[in-house]
């Protein structure tokens, strides 16, 4: 911890100084147009070696200390992550789904990995039916969660891609879990969740009836110890090589005495897992999909998750001249909230592929975008659920289509993290960990100092849909982050917590930088919009036909003229609709721009 402090006070002078230039006075910086007019909370940070950009300082000064020590990109993202996984965890844990895209640059190639979780094996629809109620439990207890995906990403980014052991890359986390940490003022109302209170083993690690305040230091020694033990496996293998050590740590957790415990726990407590949904488990490297937009290639991870829709919306968007309507004019707001709407209809259609075939052919086309973009009126907003029928623009008949669901109040909101990293050889890789909800299932698996993701309740109960539960199978959750690649060339990473919102955030982002010529942190900062116009990821999946919200930095009379068009409007505080986390490389100079969100706890570093 003390190599930690003082890593973190060298950031922390050198942060300083940097933050004295013309963007963190709130001078108007260089770029496009827009840029030129949008002024910064904080600096763009740069570097030539390395970059960083988490929801945490912690987070990243812990992937700073391994880039610093030799590691590689996916070295660091691991150390950064497995202490994220702490000082956020309310947000995201060892038993988090993550999704994560990565550019490993020997191979020049973008590689997607699916670590989101799957249903228990006992978990079936007539199951719910017959023993609740017909429902699945919205983000709270055992029956709403899904096998932890996060140990398994760990140990395939380090097997594959990383350099270092689980000794090296977990010593930050353990250090921070064992010695505990200050906490934030976020995290000491977190600790008072009455969903903690509920469960005895969660009561006894978080003790929620106890008043925290900002700046009291917060321990973990059973998350501190479970991760020992994950070092103290890959030890006992050490003879036969670094490798065979990485997997004896990984299949502790998923076929030893950690997937006993946590099997057992759950069936003593009223889950659902046993012992083989753990041993069966393996996460997905998989080839992404992407389209191209505007002369930049746009990668999402292509199965159990929403990343896809932000390719069907920035399909939709190409047909416009966004820059001449102006950054964030009502013209623009509807436009692109009209697009989303079409997007997220079509969202429907995307889930598991070991179980559901996607029609991508049809959805990622740019013939098929001109159909659907025909459907956008100028002066009124759509309250209407429209998915396309991309069956028949395949000439294929009889094909799966969205139903629709019922209008009202549903949940759209998710307790995320993110966690970016890049090295001097440009690889790049981004990770979206989550519980889905605040502290996930709520529920802390006996002593093993961490809770489950409640990403089951993401499923639906109706049959031969996509997200119809299954055993073994994933929810299509709202996990997405961004890599855009240019000329060949890594150019950005990005990515936000959010819940359905996610994707609002990283195409805004990404609007911002190749439409209106805004830097990295311009970008991240800049007003947002939002809607709801479609159905919620959360169960029962319902929707607010009609409904959107922008923050109260955007003009009154762009408002005034929204709500014209038939927008259903509210608006929001100044600083609420983002968590944004990118690296942005330019190819030219080798210089990195690292940007981190000040509606969060975000950080960044380069050097």
């Amino acid at each position: 911890m003390k190599t930690l402090a003082r890593t973190l006070c060298c950031l922390m002078l050198t942060f300083l100084v940097a933050g004295l230039d013309s963007g963190a006075l709130g001078q108007p910086q260089r770029g496009g147009a827009e840029g030129r007019r949008q002024r910064q909370m904080r600096p763009v940070i740069r570097g030539t070696e390395y970059a960083v950009s988490s929801m945490s300082q912690f987070a990243t000064r812990a992937a700073v200390q391994i880039l610093e020590a030799g590691g590689n990109a996916f070295d660091a993202i691991v150390a950064g992550h497995a202490v994220l996984a702490l000082v956020d965890a309310d947000s995201n844990g060892i038993g988090s789904d993550a999704v994560i895209l990565l550019y490993d640059a020997e191979s020049r190639r973008v590689v997607s990995i699916d670590a989101e979780g799957t249903a228990p094996g006992l978990a079936t629809i007539d199951w719910y039916n017959e023993n609740n109620n017909g429902e699945i439990p919205r983000s709270n207890g055992l029956l709403s969660a899904t096998v932890p995906g996060m140990v398994d990403a760990w140990y395939t980014l380090l097997d594959r891609w990383g350099t270092m052991t689980f000794e090296e890359v977990l010593q930050p986390a353990i250090e921070v879990a064992g010695e505990g940490f200050p906490i934030s003022e976020s995290f000491a109302r977190a600790l008072g969740s009455r969903k903690l209170a509920q469960y005895p083993s969660s009561v006894k690690l978080y003790n929620p009836d106890t008043p925290r305040k900002a700046g009291d230091i917060f321990r973990n020694p059973d998350a501190a110890r479970t991760l020992e033990r994950l070092v103290e496996a890959e030890q006992a293998a050490a003879g036969q090589g670094r490798r065979a050590g990485l997997r004896a740590a990984r299949d502790l957790f998923y076929k030893g005495d950690i997937a006993r415990e946590m099997a057992r726990f759950a069936e003593e407590n009223g889950g659902l897992f046993r012992y083989e949904d753990f041993a069966e488990y393996g996460v997905r490297v998989e080839e992404p999909v992407s389209i191209d937009y505007r002369g930049y290639q746009v990668y999402k991870n292509p199965s159990s998750n929403q990343g896809p829709a932000e390719l069907f919306a920035l399909n939709i968007l190409e047909g416009y001249d966004l820059a001449a309507m102006g950054h964030n004019s009502a013209e623009y707001i509807h436009t692109s909230v009209e697009a989303i709407k079409l997007a997220f209809a079509d969202r429907e259609f995307l889930g598991d592929t070991d179980f559901v075939d996607i029609p991508y052919d049809a959805l990622l086309s740019k013939e098929y975008a001109t159909q659907r973009r025909e459907l956008i009126e100028r002066d009124n907003a759509s309250h209407e659920f429209r998915p396309g029928d991309p069956w028949k623009f395949l000439s294929q008949e009889g094909g799966w289509l969205p139903r629709r669901h019922e209008n009202g109040e549903g949940e759209f909101e998710g307790d995320t993290s993110y966690i970016a990293v890049a090295d001097a050889d440009r690889n790049m890789v981004t990770i979206t960990p989550s519980n889905h909800s605040g502290w996930g299932t709520g529920v802390v698996m006996g002593d093993l100092g961490f809770v489950f993701n409640c990403r089951g309740d993401y499923f639906s109960l109706v049959p031969g849909e996509p997200k119809s539960l299954a055993p073994g199978k994933r929810p299509r959750s709202t996990l997405q982050g961004t890599l855009v690649m240019k000329d060949g060339e890594p150019f950005l990473v990005t990515g936000s917590p959010g819940g359905d919102d996610q994707i609002m955030r990283t195409i805004q982002t990404l609007l911002n930088i190749v439409d209106f010529g805004m830097n990295v942190q311009q970008a991240i900062e800049a007003p947002r919009w939002a809607t709801r116009s479609f159905p919620s990821s959360v169960f029962p999946h319902n929707m607010s036909l009609g409904e959107m919200s922008v923050e109260d930095r955007i003009p009154e009379e762009v408002i005034k003229v929204l709500r014209a068009k038939g927008h259903e409007l509210t608006v929001s505080a100044g600083w609420s609709k983002g968590a944004n986390g990118a690296i942005l490389f330019d190819a030219v100079t080798g210089v990195y721009s690292v940007g981190a969100d000040p509606r969060a706890e975000a950080y960044a570093w380069a050097r």
